[in-house]
């Protein structure tokens, strides 16, 4: 599709390769033990991309906690994108997404019984974590860690976008990578991910043979799947609304027809949620930002005055989970706005009847590592 067209900056390739000779330098020194990377008597999972932009890390990071989060006292640790803080910060009910990065934040408002922290510093971060005296950490989710070389996790999951897979890029900046593709042999999985819920056999046949994994590797497709749509703010609606928009209450996807839509995202790629809420309604306006967006001011007055020209009675303003982190504490956000603005959820589901071969990889890991309990 045209929205999913990437474009390789052929012009940059000198840059590029100046780039990949450090990249593969680093890597060497790595390998050949100059650089040194510490591994810990915890399991350590590592999701992460070859790839800047979204793949899909939080909802797959989402995903292992929900599977394992039961048994185990889980512990995620990011390093805090954009986050205003620098070092070690132990995720609190007093943390915002300011403090501690949007993306840590949407998994700790979804699961506070996780242990979360942030930290530039793997190593650091993880010591720290395992130093807690209550809870007791069992296993470390390592958010976005895949080039941090300096952890050796027990298992590494990969994620490559379905509609930029990693053997079509080429090195920043003429493309998207952040390191040679052969990168990928670190990955004891990996996980083609935003995958079209109508994909054909042939096409993981032909990924498979592209992608060129070898034997020891595992593979596997997921997708996005919506759930209904999420109240950001508690309080209820005015009452020229409230016949119309339910108070307080999730909305399912499929009682969206005929309701105007104003769609606020800073994500990589809104595209995906766009082409699923147009199978709802074709009443939809976009207001598209960069990822990780800072909202400021005008942009405050901008959606006030984009939902303003919105028509009909049943109107929403609907975003995705990570927006609503940055949305929900801002100081400059219309009262008025706040009873209809939405959050979308997203899920992983496991494609090709797969889900439960991926689960018992995951578990089979972790009851051979952990230290404390084990999953019988």
């Amino acid at each position: 599709m045209n929205e999913h067209f990437f474009k390789i900056h052929k012009w940059l390739y000198p840059v590029s390769w100046l780039y990949g000779t450090a990249v593969i330098i680093r890597n060497k020194l790595f390998d050949w033990g100059f650089l040194r990377s510490k591994s810990f008597d915890v399991p350590v999972i590592s999701v992460g991309n070859l790839a800047v932009g979204g793949t899909g890390k939080t909802p797959h990071t989402e995903y292992l906690i929900k599977l394992l989060h039961d048994k185990y006292q889980v512990a995620v640790l990011s390093r805090g994108y954009k986050r205003r803080t620098q070092g070690y910060v132990l995720a609190t009910p007093q943390s915002t997404a300011k403090t501690i990065g949007d993306e840590p934040y949407q998994m700790y408002t979804k699961f506070p019984s996780v242990t979360l922290a942030v930290d530039e510093n793997r190593c650091h971060g993880i010591e720290k974590l395992l130093a807690l005296k209550e809870p007791v950490v069992d296993i470390v989710l390592l958010d976005d860690a895949f080039q941090h070389r300096y952890v050796k996790p027990g298992l590494s999951i990969l994620l490559t976008d379905y509609h930029r897979l990693f053997c079509d890029d080429t090195l920043l900046p003429a493309g998207r990578l952040r390191e040679l593709v052969s990168g990928k042999n670190r990955a004891q999985i990996v996980i083609v991910t935003k995958c079209p819920q109508d994909i054909k056999p042939i096409d993981f046949n032909i990924i498979t043979k592209r992608l060129n994994l070898y034997p020891y590797q595992q593979l596997f497709f997921s997708s996005f799947r919506y759930g209904s749509l999420q109240p950001v703010f508690q309080q209820g609606v005015k009452e020229t609304a409230a016949n119309v928009i339910p108070a307080g209450k999730d909305i399912s996807l499929s009682s969206l027809t005929d309701t105007n839509i104003l769609l606020v995202t800073g994500i990589a790629s809104p595209t995906p949620i766009l082409e699923r809420l147009e199978d709802c309604t074709k009443k939809i306006e976009t207001l598209s930002f960069s990822d990780h967006h800072d909202f400021t001011h005008k942009d405050m007055q901008q959606i006030k005055e984009r939902f303003k020209r919105l028509t009909g009675e049943k109107r929403l303003i609907i975003t995705t989970e990570k927006d609503a982190t940055r949305l929900v504490n801002h100081p400059e956000l219309d009262e008025e706005l706040k009873p209809f603005i939405y959050a979308l959820p997203i899920e992983i589901e496991i494609l090709q009847n797969q889900q439960d071969k991926f689960n018992q990889h995951i578990i089979d890991y972790v009851r051979k590592n952990t230290r404390n309990r084990s999953l019988s």
